[in-house]
């Protein structure tokens, strides 16, 4: 028997594949991790026993810097978050959560907007660069090489509503991925998921992990951000916070809201503004006791 430390690049069917050495074992969760409901996520870096004459078992799972439920990955660098011009519509308020949960867990956002050369890129560009992302239009020339350089030597995630395109993007990355794709649903307004498994891919000296798409109501409640820390996972917001006239500010309106004043001056995106308070009003409906 051998005991190895590896990273988990692929799980199905209740078996977990991990990459240790430029070697891949296929293997089996211990029986404690079962039991104590923790589930080997792909992205965990761990220890594994690979044994001749028996199951290979991953044994200990290193501690995660971050993790995301949906897409349900461990160890991300960067969100490589795909919004369309149209084809699925842009949809912000679904934007600005993703984007909100990947600074609240330590994941630096990237917006890449796909099919700008079907409609203009001008409206979701500057709302986020505005806001201090990096923003790529895949319509521009270099555009491609300019993601891959912010994703050399990552982890990266790519996420977005069905049909935005990234297993196309991806494919555009490395041809030698060969992604499936499939068309928009002319009926539904979406794409088909075409991914049907987290998978960690070796990209651009890193990993990337394609992942199945998803729509604004397949969020659920351990994915909202209490409201007391909302604020600081809009990064624009940042400068203006504990300046208001009030300690308890909420910056959904309150009087003397340095926020506010500034989304009235233009320094502050009014859709990121509103998105903001959107998802504030949905923290404070739920229980304390629902977030843990």
């Amino acid at each position: 028997m051998a005991e190895l430390q590896g990273k988990i690049i692929k799980g199905i069917g209740g078996f977990y594949y991990v990459e240790s050495a430029d070697t891949v074992y296929e293997c089996k969760a211990r029986g404690a991790f079962r039991r104590n409901r923790i589930t080997p996520l792909v992205g965990d870096f761990v220890t594994i026993s690979v044994n001749n004459n028996a199951e290979n078992t991953i044994d200990e799972i290193h501690k995660r810097k971050n993790f995301l439920n949906r897409p349900p990955v461990s160890n991300i660098d960067n969100l490589i978050i795909v919004i369309s011009t149209v084809e699925p519509k842009p949809n912000f308020l679904v934007a600005d959560r993703i984007i909100a949960n990947a600074e609240y867990k330590g994941i630096e956002p990237i917006i890449v907007i796909s099919k700008g050369d079907i409609a203009p890129a001008n409206a979701v560009r500057d709302v986020y660069a505005k806001s201090g992302y990096s923003v790529i239009s895949l319509s521009e020339n270099g555009s491609v090489d300019e993601l891959k350089v912010l994703m050399k030597g990552k982890t990266n995630a790519f996420t977005g509503n069905s049909g935005v395109g990234k297993s196309t993007l991806l494919n555009r990355i490395d041809p030698s991925l060969n992604l499936s794709t499939a068309p928009i649903s002319q009926k539904l307004g979406r794409g088909r998921h075409t991914t049907r498994q987290a998978e960690l891919f070796k990209v651009c000296g890193g990993f990337v992990v394609d992942t199945p798409g998803f729509s604004s109501f397949e969020f659920d409640k351990n994915e909202i951000i209490p409201k007391d820390e909302l604020a600081y996972c809009f990064r624009e917001f940042r400068d203006y916070i504990g300046h208001c006239k009030f300690s308890t500010c909420s910056h959904t309106g309150d009087k003397g809201c340095k926020i506010s004043e500034a989304v009235g001056s233009g320094k502050i995106s009014e859709t990121r503004y509103n998105d903001y308070v959107s998802l504030y009003k949905a923290a404070s409906e739920i229980n304390e006791w629902e977030l843990k």
